[in-house]
């Protein structure tokens, strides 16, 4: 498949330190179509090292109860002054050490503090390159809520990268409409990387990070699970929403509204395919019946039976209303003619389950009311499930044959995945037969 431009996003870990800054040097220039560069800031070097954005957390909070700047700031500058000496640059960041200490002392925000790593980091690799540096606060913007403006930064951010042929803008952050620095929340980098390449009509995101793409099953479960070469966005959103990591699912969103296919690729094995992120599967067929199996813990079940509840005018609205009034969101709904199911992440119902139950039963009268805890939800996500006859069927045996017990299923509208409910003490062994039955039957088959 051949692009002609890129933009390339690297993660903390793949930009730690001076070698990881050559490795990413090393990428860049290995294809000319990487011409715009989206950096975070340093990570860990190792499994006891702090991030440089943590550095940068503590710095602000020792600053604003008096301690002096130079001396909290300390640990920062010698993470960027040792990259700097150890790639060899003549450069210097004295200028930005300087207004950063008179900021933080003006009063800057907790954001402005944050944003400070990808910043300086920017600096430093658009130097190395030889590219140009350009603040994402120049071109990346919020409104006065606080929510990401799409549409200004669109047109700022493409006239800018319009005039720049090959730059580095730095992830995490952005600016408020009176200049103030406003970041991202989690995955900000990740988002900042979607937003350039929508902006520069790039025709691929590449997002570099430690791992060579998307695997079908979590690692630390299942031994060495098949890679995921081809994903679609759809799919990437389901297992991402049921925990499997990698990308943020919100970063999707801006390439996608523009069809951009997004790469995962690994830093530290730049040779592996990774993982392509498409719009559709007209032109991408499945590898195997399933995509991926994701999964998180810690749900509770609210259950409530009542005869003619399907006849009763307005019962949902009331139940859900008073979910609402609590500040609870309905991960899912399974309903039956006389019973429905809510399912709720369990940390919602801290401090608020005896109210929550007396309001609920007041509203709805039923005949039986429950509140069950200990589900674990188990997503099996995947195209090819659409055109096969019998996908829940074989999960629900794989799990029969483990002695799983059922107790939620739910299946989306559009085919795309199975949801089961089942005990947490079985959410690991579910995860591995599921595996076995979808992913190693059909590889022996081959």
């Amino acid at each position: 498949m051949f692009f002609m431009s890129k933009v390339v996003k690297f993660g903390g870990s793949s930009l730690a330190d001076a070698k990881q800054f050559k490795k990413v040097a090393d990428i860049i220039n290995a294809d000319p179509e990487r011409v715009y560069v989206v950096p975070s800031a340093p990570g860990k070097r190792f499994s006891d090292d702090t991030k440089v954005t943590d550095l940068l957390y503590q710095c602000y909070e020792r600053t604003i109860t008096g301690e002096d700047f130079a001396k909290a700031f300390q640990p920062v500058r010698e993470r960027f002054d040792g990259i700097i000496r150890e790639l060899g640059l003549s450069m210097s960041l004295e200028e930005e050490y300087v207004k950063i200490g008179t900021d933080f002392r003006n009063g800057a925000n907790r954001d402005y503090a944050a944003s400070r790593g990808e910043y300086l980091n920017g600096i430093i690799l658009a130097d190395y390159l030889g590219y140009k540096f350009v603040d994402a606060a120049k071109g990346i913007f919020f409104d006065s809520k606080g929510n990401f403006d799409s549409d200004i930064t669109n047109a700022c951010l493409g006239a800018i990268l319009e005039k720049t042929p090959k730059a580095v803008i730095p992830g995490f952050y952005g600016a408020m409409p009176d200049g103030s620095i406003k970041t991202f929340s989690r995955g900000g980098s990740d988002f900042t990387g979607s937003v350039v390449a929508k902006a520069a009509g790039a025709s691929l995101y590449e997002n570099w990070t430690d791992v060579s793409g998307f695997l079908v099953a979590d690692p630390r479960i299942v031994d060495k699970p098949e890679g995921i070469e081809v994903i679609t966005y759809s799919e990437l959103r389901e297992l991402s929403y049921m925990g499997a990591g990698v990308l943020h699912e919100d970063a999707i969103f801006p390439v996608r509204s523009a069809n951009i296919p997004i790469n995962i690729k690994n830093t530290n094995a730049p040779d592996d395919a990774g993982t392509l992120i498409v719009p559709s599967a007209k032109n991408a067929p499945a590898k195997y019946l399933i995509t991926g199996i994701a999964g998180k813990k810690d749900f509770s079940v609210i259950s409530i039976e009542k005869d003619r509840m399907n006849s009763e005018k307005g019962f949902m609205r009331r139940m859900l209303q008073v979910l609402e009034n609590h500040g609870i969101f309905p991960e899912h709904m399974p309903t039956g003619i006389d019973t429905v199911s809510v399912v709720v992440n369990s940390h919602e119902l801290d401090g608020q389950r005896d109210k929550l139950t007396q309001r609920l039963k007041e509203v709805a009268r039923p005949d039986h009311f429950e509140i069950i805890d200990g589900l674990a939800l188990i997503a099996v996500v995947g195209r090819g499930m659409k055109s096969a006859k019998g996908t829940a069927t074989r999960v629900f045996a794989a799990l029969s044959h483990a002695d799983i017990n059922i107790r939620m299923i739910d299946q989306g509208s559009s085919e795309l995945n199975i949801i089961v409910g089942i005990d947490e003490k079985d959410f690991e062994k579910a995860i591995r037969v599921i595996y076995d039955m979808f992913i190693l039957s059909e590889q022996t088959e081959k």
